[in-house]
């Protein structure tokens, strides 16, 4: 075999190879929400999580003024947030990301959002460091309070 041979072999063999990845990455898979058209709808896709349908966030919790502790607060895993209540009526949100390695944050206790992989620390009020290898504050997210119902966008 000829060195041109060779490397037109190896050439090929890693385009199929990337070919299957670049399939498996394009897939509609029912783990991301999303559907294929159908007759009940139009042929229109129905929204996939995180869309807004009806005003509302498709997918999204209902999130309760009562669910949120005053001085703490509570990780609503689904939506990617972590919802606080720094002083009596006061409502805050942050991005449940830390943001020093992307990990999920797991904990609200004593004024303090947690995240128990590196043990960086977040104020419930701002989303500010308190401590731990974080490099910068959780981005904050806008909340509305609707009587006894919170949005968080």
């Amino acid at each position: 075999m000829s060195e041109t041979t060779r490397r037109n072999v190896l050439a090929g063999a890693a385009g199929v190879g990337a070919a299957a990845v670049l399939a498996a990455c394009g897939s509609n898979s029912s783990d991301t929400g999303s559907t294929g058209g159908s007759a009940n709808n139009g042929g229109q896709a129905a929204p996939t999580a995180g869309q807004q349908q009806g005003g509302q966030q498709a997918g999204a919790a209902a999130i309760k003024t009562s669910d949120i502790p005053v001085g703490g607060g509570k990780i609503f895993k689904d939506q990617n947030v972590v919802v606080t209540q720094p002083t009596a009526g006061q409502f805050k949100a942050f991005s449940a990301t830390c943001t020093h390695n992307g990990c999920p944050v797991s904990t609200v206790e004593n004024g303090v959002i947690g995240c128990n992989c590196h043990f960086s620390k977040f104020s419930v009020a701002d989303g500010s460091v308190k401590g731990g290898p974080a490099p910068k504050p959780l981005p904050a997210k806008t909340v509305t309070v609707n009587g006894d119902n919170l949005t968080v966008a």
